[in-house]
This record gives structure tokens, sequence and C-alpha cells, in this order.
């Protein structure tokens, strides 16, 4: 969308949005504060949803274990006591101090272990080291086997139908040590998920999905894909934060809107995607026990949101689609004959602007940048923005990039 256009669109959102009161839309993780209407019942635990067609109902809020878990053993007990019982980590996650943690939890208390739907996954690609791999989060997380394994951050649907990555999955399901198997993608998500919906053998995807991207053309035809298959599908990433930080007037509309019906507009968000009803759970990073009991009382409200909010939202979504890179890689990256890692350069930026994370943002940019990072900025990066669907300044947020984090 060209600039102008998209100021024109800021101003007319921010005439026709009709709220009272003040929020913040900034987009830290799923930093949702307490105190909100949606209350935790007595004894009340979070719903449940079918996990595809693979039998399993799994818990509508999942925990997601980008943390030291080492020190959270309170929070997983409330999450378990919540009913929050889908424990999402990874092999490298906090160096492994995420799987460690919830093995330090799960060997204290074994008797628990059948409650938990525990997920981690693997940076490998091929059968050996996913072997490896698999059994070194096994150690970590002190267990028998994991209820779902997913290969990380697969970008390409290539890097996934492969006959050895089916055959691994299918012997690995047969020795006991997963049940289910999937992947998790943070780019190019729509391709990647229509194209896996066919295979026939993935169990589950965790995908991006939040209320800037749920209501396209191209997302919602992946998702339907997945879901008439019968995948499990979970979605992350549903603050919908970006590289660029939004502080506008419009945050404070449209958090007004929502406060004033006693949500957080954090809350919000994560009613919108629990609207629809394809989307088996939402795993969202909740470092302590205010943002737990917030999203699972949000979780717990049946209350829906009304068209009217939808639609608020939406419109929020399109004033300032300039702040949110929508993970589509591929066409910017190509623009610029794949010499630039800018979806992930993208994605670092969030980590620092959205999540405040300096860390999570320094070691994704790390990993992405050439052994020259100097060069990118040599770059033209002119058929890059004019591609761009979300009309991103690539260029400048290219060269933040690197100033701020390299």
């Amino acid at each position: 969308m060209p600039q102008e256009k998209r100021h024109t669109s800021r101003r007319s959102f921010l005439k026709t949005v009709g709220a009272a009161g003040a929020g913040s839309l900034l987009a830290a993780g799923a930093q949702n504060l307490g105190g909100a209407k949606p209350a935790l019942a007595a004894g009340g635990t979070v719903p449940r949803r079918p996990f595809g067609k693979t039998g399993v109902e799994v818990a509508t809020l999942s925990l997601g274990g980008t943390l030291d878990l080492l020190t959270s053993q309170l929070l997983l007990a409330q999450s378990l006591k919540l009913g929050v019982n889908y424990w999402d980590t990874a092999e490298s996650y906090r160096g492994g101090r995420s799987e460690s943690g919830m093995g330090k939890f799960i060997g204290k208390h074994p008797e628990r272990r059948k409650e938990i739907f525990l997920v981690t996954k693997t940076n490998s690609f091929d059968p050996k080291g996913m072997t490896r791999a698999l059994e070194e989060s096994l150690h970590r997380l002190q267990t028998d086997y994991v209820d779902l394994y997913f290969m990380h951050m697969v970008y390409d649907i290539e890097d996934l139908d492969r006959p050895e990555i089916k055959r691994w999955a299918e012997k690995t399901k047969a020795a006991g040590r997963i049940k289910l198997f999937g992947f998790s993608t943070h780019r190019n998500m729509e391709e990647v998920l229509y194209q896996s919906a066919p295979l026939g053998w993935i169990d589950g995807i965790m995908m991006t999905y939040n209320y800037r991207i749920m209501h396209t053309r191209a997302m919602n035809r992946a998702v339907e894909a997945c879901y008439r298959a019968g995948i499990g599908l979970c979605a992350m990433k549903t603050q919908g934060g970006g590289p660029v930080v939004d502080d506008s007037e419009g945050e404070l509309e449209i958090g007004g809107r929502f406060l004033k019906q006693g949500y957080t507009p954090y809350q919000a968000k994560l009613k919108a995607v629990w609207a629809d009803k394809r989307i088996a759970a939402i795993c969202s990073k909740m470092p302590n026990t205010t943002i737990l009991m917030a999203n699972a009382a949000a979780a717990m409200d049946r209350t829906s949101l009304s068209a009217g909010d939808v639609d608020s939202l939406k419109r929020y979504a399109a004033a300032t689609c300039g702040t949110y890179c929508a993970g589509c890689g591929n066409i910017c990256e190509d623009a610029v004959d794949g010499a630039a890692p800018i979806a992930e350069v993208m994605r670092s930026l969030m980590y620092l602007r959205a999540y405040g994370e300096p860390d999570s943002a320094r070691r994704t940019l790390a990993r992405a940048l050439p052994s020259d990072p100097a060069r990118l900025l040599e770059l033209d990066y002119s058929r890059a923005q004019r591609r761009c669907p979300q009309g991103l300044d690539i260029a400048g947020l290219m060269r933040q990039a690197l100033e701020e984090l390299a």
C-alpha cells in the first residue's frame, strides 16, 4: 500500500473506530495484563479442542516455553492447575534450559506426565540429526516420549516433503518415542501449509496466525486445506507485533474499545484467533503467573467478540500494515536475488521492538547474517520495497537492525 494511502487509512480508522479510554496495542509477545473482565471461574479450567483428526484433545491455550523454565517451576504447576496442559518447547530454547525446566518438573512429579501434552522441536532436517536431537531432548525432558515432535522453522515444502523424513516419522512413532509429527513455520506460512495438507502424514502444524493475517485469502485457503486434511493447528505470534513499533493514537483508540468492555487489547487479540474454530490452540509466551492467569481467563470466558470488534481489529490492521512483516519472505528476498535474509532481519527487529527481547533479537540476527554484514547495506532494496504487500521501509529497517543489533 502506498505511503499516502496508508496515512489516509490511518486517519479514516481514527475517525470511525468509536472507543473510550486508553490502552496500548504495543504487541509485546503475549504481555497481557491482569484485572480484565474475564475472570477465572472458581475451579474452572481452560477448555479443550480436538487436535485435528489425531483423536487427541488439547487445551486451547499452550504454554510457550521460550523461557528459562528451570527457575519457573511454580509457573508450570500453576499452568496445570488452570488446565494449560499443552507445553511447547524446543531444543534451541534458552540453550536447552527450557526443556530442562520442564524435565525438572516431570522428574519431580512423574505421575503428572500423563496429564501433559508435551511438544518439542528440532532444528535438524536430516534423519540422523533428528534422532540425535530427539534423544537429547528426551534426556533433558526426563521422559520416554513426546506427544508431538516438530521440525522447527520449515520455510520450504522441499525441506519436509522427502521420503526419508516420512520414514523417520513413521519409524519413530512405531518405536514409541513420539506420538505425533509435524512442523512449525514462521514465514511463507500460507504456501507451506497449503502444500503440506495433501501429504497425508503430517499430524500437527504450528504457524504464525493473528488478527493481521488470519483474514487474508491465501491464509484462509491454507488453513482450510489443513483443517480438511485433519491436521491439528496451533497459532503463535498471535499479538501481531512487527519490526516497527507504532505508538500512534490509533493504539489508544482500539485499546480503549476493548478496555471499555473489560478486556485488555491483548486478550481481545487472543479471542479473535480462538473465534476461528479450525485453530486447536494458541501458543503464548507467558513468563509469569499474572500473564498466565489473564490468558487463561480469556480462554475460559465464553463471551465472543462482536462483529464490530472483529471489524475494528481488521481496520486497525489495515491502517497499520506498514508496521508489520507478514512473513512472506519469498517475495522480498526473491526481489534481491536471495542476497539478503530480509525476513529473518525483520523477525529480529520484531523480537527487539515488539517483544522487548534484545537477546532473542541478537541471536536471530546472528544466525541470519552473512560473514560480511556490511555488504547488506550496499544492496538496492527498492524493488523489494515495491513488492512488499505491507509497504515496509525495508532499506531503512535493514540499516536499523544492523546498527542496533549487529
